[in-house]
């Protein structure tokens, strides 16, 4: 597939189909959707049959590159970090559309319009590779979830849509004033040049504070996550799913991007603050969703302790690390998205969230309740799940860094069991209370088509998640070199708050060429791994 622009075709796909249902009726809207967010998912598949994840090949696959004026160019490109993301987003698109078939009913052709606009924006932004064109993607996802919030949302949808814009956006103004300096420091706003930059470590801590301003809002992390819980109460089952299995790994693919690699002395420096961000994180929004009484809420709480331990995972510094933090990303969203979709179901049918009124529903939805549970043990993190996978190799990385961070995270996921089990404890099991919910229909088939797929990918992932991994490897492999490798020649290299990982591997390396080996690969390792670049 070399030349052929599939990721632009990825972004027309939905964008034509977009437009096209401005101007049809409900019925055909939901087709057209339906369609186009298939066809989106079998060029993703070909994407991914297509990468070669060669550990010698290029780091940036499909690459297209288009100057538009000045130094802003239609630069877009993919490595394992992105295909993943991507693929996420392609496979949660139609089991969104299918989420909506029924539960909406009015404006269907413009939120149809909207959940398509929301598909290009979130593969333009894995799939961009210029500073700008990344940031027009990232800022104009706000636009259509604003919207949806804000027209087919629940009671307090208004205020629920402005606190998630207002938040998000306020984030981000900083990020943008950043990119336009580094832009005019490094000359260039072309992603993988900068990647490898090395801007002064003075310079770096105030510009990874700018970046942090914006991710730590997106993933979101404590204490600016409040946007989260009223935006997925307030949100249609279709907009929760979305958010949670997507928008949120936004900040995540960030700190990927661009924290890590282009300011790796100030991510050395600043690791403390993630960590302690984040193990407050776990244990403070896990004991508040214990005590939530509406559901999306308590999913909507576990999702903030679930990213925090993303967090950890990408700043230990290890492989271990980064790959259970990638491992958790997609598992999470796969899961989160799966819990709101088993609270579509309930709601579509007696149109509460309230926990108090249901009980029992195991004697006359089974269907229902085996789905809920293998996917309440995937978010506990049972083995054979993808909970499991990410959990253990993101704490695994940490506790090579510090046992007490990893200590109070693995707290949380003590936490998430009690709170998950209570939450299944008290809507599937014990006498039904009301002749509303003794009446409730089990499973349609439409249902079951949302729910199945995405319980064989959890399944899938806990088995075999080398699958998921190896396209990922020599990106994190590349990563590594670039964080643990710093800036060794300015004498301002901090090493306050330095992981002891890394010190390990700086060690090693001078160690290595003293004895004159290893010179030569540690040459040629980053010219293959920038390769593919225009």
């Amino acid at each position: 597939m070399d030349g052929f622009p599939i990721l632009s075709l990825m972004l027309v796909v939905p964008l034509v189909a977009a437009v096209a249902c401005l101007f049809v009726d409900a019925k055909t809207a939901r087709l057209i959707a339906l369609v186009a967010t298939l066809v989106d998912f079998v060029l993703g598949c070909l994407l991914w049959a297509n990468f070669d994840q060669n550990p010698s090949a290029p780091q940036w696959q499909f690459t297209e590159y288009a100057p538009v004026f000045g130094r802003f160019a239609w630069a877009m490109g993919i490595d394992g970090f992105a295909l993943m993301l991507i693929m996420l987003s392609v496979f949660l698109m139609p089991i969104c559309i299918g989420a909506s078939w029924e539960a909406i009913e009015k404006r269907v052709p413009e939120y149809m319009a909207l959940f398509l606009l929301v598909e290009v924006l979130m593969i333009g932004t894995f799939a961009a590779q210029d500073l700008f064109l990344f940031y027009m993607f990232f800022e104009a996802g706000l636009i259509p979830m604003y919207l949806i919030i804000g027209i087919w949302g629940g009671a307090n949808r208004i205020y629920a849509s402005y606190k998630f814009f207002l938040y998000t956006l306020l984030g981000s103004v900083l990020m943008f004033i950043a990119m336009l300096y580094m832009s005019s420091v490094a000359g260039t706003s072309y992603i993988p040049d900068l990647m490898a930059y090395d801007f002064p470590a003075g310079v770096q801590t105030w510009l990874w504070l700018a970046f942090f301003a914006s991710f730590a809002v997106k993933m979101p992390m404590w204490p600016v996550h409040t946007w989260l819980p009223d935006a997925h109460v307030q949100a249609p089952t279709a907009g929760s799913v979305i958010l949670a299995g997507v928008l949120l790994k936004l900040g995540g693919y960030g700190f990927l991007r661009f924290s890590l690699p282009m300011f790796p002395e100030a991510s050395g420096e600043l690791t403390w603050l993630i960590f302690a961000l984040s193990a407050v994180a776990v244990i403070y929004t896990s004991l508040v969703a214990l005590v939530q009484s509406d559901m999306k809420k308590l999913i909507a709480y576990s999702s903030v302790a679930h990213m925090a331990i993303v967090t950890i995972g990408l700043f230990a510094f290890n492989q271990q690390g980064i790959e259970g933090a990638m491992i958790v990303m997609l598992s999470h969203g796969l899961v989160s998205g799966a819990l709101f979709l088993c609270v579509g179901v309930i709601y579509d049918r007696l149109h509460t969230r309230e926990i108090a009124r249901y009980g029992g529903l195991a004697n006359n939805m089974p269907r229902y309740a085996i789905l809920f549970l293998l996917f309440t043990m995937a978010s506990i993190g049972l083995p054979g799940t993808s909970g499991f996978v990410g959990e253990f190799l993101s704490l695994a990385g940490t506790y090579q860094v510090s046992t007490w961070v990893a200590l109070l995270c693995t707290t949380g996921i003590i936490l998430g069991a009690a709170y998950m089990l209570y939450l299944y404890r008290r809507v599937v099991w014990g006498e039904i209370k009301s002749d509303d919910v003794r009446v409730m229909p089990d499973l349609s088939r439409r249902e079951i088509a949302l729910l199945a797929p995405v319980a064989a990918v959890v399944l899938w992932m806990g088995v075999y998640p080398e699958s998921f991994l190896a396209p990922m490897r020599a990106d994190v492999a590349t990563l590594l070199e670039r964080v643990n490798r710093g800036n060794p020649g300015s004498d301002s290299k901090p090493t306050a708050g330095k992981p002891a990982a890394i010190a390990a591997y700086e060690a090693r390396v001078e160690e290595v060429s003293g004895h004159g080996e290893a010179a030569e690969g540690g040459e040629a390792a980053p010219a293959a791994a920038h390769g593919g670049g225009h």
